[in-house]
């Protein structure tokens, strides 16, 4: 875990923040920004008010970098203020090492079957969008048709990252096709509704699941360009299946206990073949329901 301190500035009476001219980074800073700020002299001049905190990383180097030529240091109790724009490019900064290299994958695509590790694997979310990512689109609608699905997700092709595509037709050439990079929830809507899903890593199961009957969504498209959507019903569940795979979620642990013991037996068999394929111990066996 991060340590927490607090950091002050140095500022010049020439200083000053606007809303027309956010604040950059010059120089490289140990820190995992979550920044708050307020100061006399910046609002004075500008009227913004805002809090700074950042959290030290371990074994950090002393010299700490420049925000617009004014010199940081990790002093103790000083707070500052920033507008939420420059927070979201902080955050984005902090996470940045999380984003996926350049793609790699193997084609044809197959299918990975539970129990593989690959259905547990952390999903990196993506911030290169090229003709591979396009590729890599493109191939897993080919390998949903194929295999009768409406929806599937990039781990469930042994591809660890934030992506899905899905088509309610379940057919080329019908229906839409929906490319979803790097997808988030904000919004569920209470009421819910219980539908039979099945899952193209568990061949053959099927089962009750209940889950909202809408959803609202941001997400980007395959060309980077980030957009909010609303889905119902079947495109709601097809969405919430597919995105609990990227959450490293698998759909029987969102059944009742008492739907999940009547599909048991068949959990265990697919658990058993992957022992007699591969030579080796189940990852995981199937325990139970999990919270929400």
């Amino acid at each position: 875990m991060a340590m927490t301190k607090m950091v002050s500035l140095k500022i010049p009476a020439s200083f000053a923040l606007r809303a027309s001219s956010p604040l950059l980074f010059n120089g490289l800073l140990p820190f995992a920004y979550s920044i708050s700020c307020s100061s006399p002299q910046t609002m004075k001049k500008s009227g913004v008010k805002a809090s700074f905190q950042a959290k030290v990383l371990p074994n950090s180097p002393r010299g700490i970098g420049s925000v617009n030529g004014v010199i940081l240091k990790p002093r103790m109790g000083v707070m500052f203020q920033a507008r939420r724009g420059f927070l979201s490019e902080l955050r984005k900064m902090e996470e940045e090492e999380d984003f996926a290299s350049e793609l790699q994958y193997e084609l044809p695509l197959k299918i990975v079957k539970y129990p593989d590790s690959r259905l547990r694997a952390k999903n990196k979310p993506i911030n290169i969008f090229d003709e591979k990512l396009q590729r890599l689109a493109d191939e897993m609608f080919d390998v949903m048709y194929k295999t009768d699905g409406v929806g599937l997700s990039a781990p469930q092709v042994g591809v660890n990252v934030q992506f899905m595509v899905f088509n309610p037709a379940g057919e080329r050439g019908k229906g839409e096709e929906v490319i979803l990079v790097n997808p988030e929830i904000y919004k569920y809507f209470k009421k819910k509704n219980v539908f039979t899903e099945g899952c193209l890593s568990f061949p053959d199961i099927y089962a009750d699941v209940e889950r909202p009957i809408s959803v609202k969504i941001k997400a980007w498209d395959i060309k980077g360009k980030k957009f909010i959507l609303s889905l119902k019903e079947f495109n709601a569940q097809i969405f919430q299946h597919e995105y609990d795979h990227l959450q490293r979620i698998l759909f029987f642990e969102r059944m009742h206990p008492d739907i999940l013991e009547t599909i048991r037996p068949a959990l265990q068999d697919l658990e058993q073949k992957y022992e007699i394929r591969t030579g080796m111990l189940a990852p995981e066996r199937v325990k139970g329901h999990i919270q929400d």
